[in-house]
């Protein structure tokens, strides 16, 4: 599932994070030597010539999303060449970030910014708060008042994986999402056959899994679904109209590939003799569940949709 979700977000940041194109990124090491553009000494500036184009760094990449800079963050900036000192201002700046991005609604209470740092920095940053060199053993220690943990090498990179996967998770829940607008989202009271099903309120504070934004996706895939399951399927072969649901979550609900069906069949409705109406309604074996998933991508593939998606 992790790896999953780790090919599925540096795809998204890839295609769609730049501001000039498609950059291609690899998680955690692309990122963090974006944020490690050392001073260069003036005999290795005469000889190292920078593609602007290409070169773009990652607090770049969070300027075009969220439209403004982190404060006291540049976009583009050096580091000092002491290692100790690059260390420092790198420990500061992912420090930043992540209160930034917390400030935000970001949910990043787990990720350290020591986790966020190369491995060579981390060594460093952990040599200098505990006094001892990394082993093959895990050394636990206290810095400012709080717990550190030795990680030997893989342990780390295992968790640095996790750190920056999780912190473009939230940047693209902070400055992503809330682009999606409740103006476009219909009341779902306004479905007759909705209204004795629960609603899902789209308030700030109602719920402690998922932002508003989110939940107006939730009302849209909810609406959709009890509007066309009895149009895509009316003419079923393979189980009939399938059952009222109420679609509360992004993976349990959206398995057997009918709701995103009846989103796909609310916009291209020319989808459904050709591929809808050959889904199981009422999926119970692994086949089934697969048949309904190898339609839904043939589905994105006619029209275009199919994005790092192979059947």
């Amino acid at each position: 599932f992790f790896q999953k979700t780790l090919a599925a977000v540096k795809s998204w940041f890839t295609l769609f994070g730049w501001s000039k194109g498609q950059n291609p990124i690899s998680i955690p090491d692309s990122l963090r030597r974006d944020v490690c553009i050392v001073q260069l000494t003036v005999l290795e500036e005469k000889n190292f010539k920078r593609n602007l184009d290409k070169d773009r760094g990652f607090y770049e990449m969070l300027l075009h999303l969220n439209g403004q800079p982190i404060p006291g963050i540049a976009a583009s900036q050096s580091l000092p060449p002491d290692p100790v000192e690059r260390m420092f201002q790198l420990h500061w700046q992912h420090s930043e970030l992540l209160s930034f991005l917390k400030n935000q609604g970001a949910c990043l209470s787990h990720v350290m910014p020591e986790f966020l740092l190369a491995p060579e920095d981390y060594e460093i940053w952990t040599e200098v708060n505990t006094g001892l060199r990394r082993g093959s053993r895990r050394i636990s220690g206290k810095s400012n008042g709080r717990s550190i943990f030795v990680l030997e090498d893989s342990t780390f990179e295992a968790m640095s994986k996790r750190a920056w996967t999780d912190v473009l998770l939230q940047i693209y829940k902070v400055f992503v999402l809330p682009r999606v607008s409740s103006r476009i989202v219909p009341d779902p009271s306004s479905l007759e056959s909705l209204q004795n099903m629960p609603g899902i309120k789209s308030e700030p504070l109602c719920s402690n899994i998922y932002s508003r934004y989110e939940r107006a996706i939730l009302i849209w895939l909810n609406k959709h679904y009890e509007k066309n399951r009895k149009v895509v399927w009316k003419d079923s072969q393979r189980g009939g109209i399938p059952p009222m649901r109420w679609i509360v979550n992004f993976d349990q609900d959206l398995l057997d590939g009918l709701v995103l069906a009846a989103q796909m069949a609310a916009y291209c409705p020319y989808l459904i003799s050709t591929h809808f109406i050959k889904m199981y309604t009422n999926p119970r074996t692994h086949e089934q569940f697969l048949h309904n998933s190898l339609i839904l991508v043939k589905a994105l593939h006619a029209v275009s949709l199919d994005i790092d998606i192979k059947v």
